[in-house]
């Protein structure tokens, strides 16, 4: 029997996670944080205490699925860490922005603690089997498999199945399927809404500002925009490592990218704002230089355009819901038909969406039948030798 607790992201966004168990081992996929929220509701809701963790695994580097990770610390963990060296890369920024100050200071994750591994690659933890496979979403992001006592469970984290940029596996065969549910029944294709952006941006290249995450849906704009731009100068040496990572983007797009790039202006959060498209991180206009560049831009006027999830009360929601910005979603988790052909692949399994409200799981299941609507951060499933879902509750 496999047991699977879900400790984040389930019936919202954010603090993704979940940990598995065959009764003997006990592993954690992912730590993340909620953004906009507050005290324990920032953290995951860890079913078991920290010490009866025997492996953490962090699919990306992205703050609702890392940003916790000091908090680990501070609890007491001190197993393994498993993680790509992309992610090990890009996760001191991650940190430095979204964990406790605090926390940040006193309980950074000791190297000594920290296990690579590439994409593809198999990790055993006693009897359970971690399988990993590229996720399509960012450099270096997996999606895990959870193998033992005869079933497997697989959870996707975030994926794009079809990124302009980034390659991702296939999933295997499952009992349990645990998905990107991002987006809900979205069901516009990505390439749709990249061309959708490329005219919005086309229309404003005398200037406008484009907040992005430092990794993924950046390199995703770059893609799609064919126009002159500048980037916030720090950026320049991560998206140049993401590019040229051994096969981490699709090889066709590795020129292009590189040669946009290079052909980019810099930006400091000193300098006036340019009279051409800006990338700036991160997406929300939380952290980071996008933080003070929204600030900037609405006071000048200067035209905004977000592309990716908004936190209520985030500095980008606030200019969407007045009207001072617009927002066009580049895919970067799996639309409709997407999801359907991953469920489908993997076997039609029970399934269990994270990374959505409420409202979002019950359009998705109008089309999905398998999927677990009720499912909440704080329940949890067992799988046993019939394949029968029983649901419970750890709070």
């Amino acid at each position: 029997m496999l047991k699977v607790d879900l400790q984040g992201g389930f019936g919202e966004k954010g603090r993704t996670s979940i940990a598995v168990s065959d009764g003997k081992t006990r592993v954690m996929l992912d730590a993340g944080i909620k953004v906009g929220a507050t005290g324990n509701e920032y953290y995951p809701k860890l079913a078991r205490p920290v010490t009866e963790i025997d492996a953490l695994f962090i699919s990306h580097a992205h703050e609702d699925h890392i940003g916790a990770l000091c908090r680990m610390i501070r609890q007491g963990y001190t197993g393994p860490i498993y993680m790509t060296a992309e992610t090990r890369t890009e996760m001191p920024a991650t940190l430095a922005q979204y964990a406790d100050p605090t926390e940040l200071r006193d309980f950074q994750p000791p190297e000594a603690q920290i296990r690579l591994f590439e994409p593809g690659e198999t990790v055993s933890v006693n009897a359970l089997g971690i399988e990993t496979g590229a996720s399509g979403h960012v450099v270096g992001g997996v999606w895990f498999s959870v193998e033992g006592a005869g079933r497997r469970v697989v959870y996707t984290a975030d994926i794009v199945p079809e990124s302009a940029v980034f390659p991702m596996d296939p999933l295997p065969s499952c009992d349990l399927l645990v998905l990107d549910a991002s987006y809900g029944a979205d069901p516009i294709p990505g390439a749709e809404r990249a061309r959708r952006i490329a005219k919005w941006v086309a229309d404003y290249a005398d200037g406008c500002l484009l907040p992005t995450p430092l990794s993924g849906r950046s390199l995703e704009l770059i893609a799609a925009i064919d126009v002159p731009f500048a980037i916030e100068a720090g950026m320049r040496e991560a998206l140049s490592v993401q590019i040229h990572a051994p096969g981490a983007v699709h090889a066709q797009r590795v020129g292009v990218l590189s040669k946009r790039l290079a052909a980019a202006r810099d930006w400091s959060v000193d300098d006036a704002l340019p009279g051409c498209p800006l990338l700036v991180h991160d997406g929300m206009g939380v952290a980071g230089p996008s933080r003070a560049a929204l600030a900037a831009a609405e006071l000048a006027g200067y035209p905004v355009l977000l592309s990716g999830h908004l936190p209520k009360g985030s500095p980008g929601a606030r200019l969407v819901d007045r009207g001072a910005a617009a927002w066009i979603r580049m895919p970067t988790h799996p639309t409709l038909p997407e999801n359907l052909a991953l469920w489908e692949a993997a076997g039609c399994p029970p399934l269990i969406g994270h990374s959505c409200d409420a409202v979002a799981l019950d359009a998705l299941r109008e089309h999905i039948s398998a999927l677990q609507t009720g499912a909440r951060t704080g329940d949890s499933y067992q799988i046993d030798k019939e394949t029968v879902y029983a649901h419970s509750d750890f709070q």
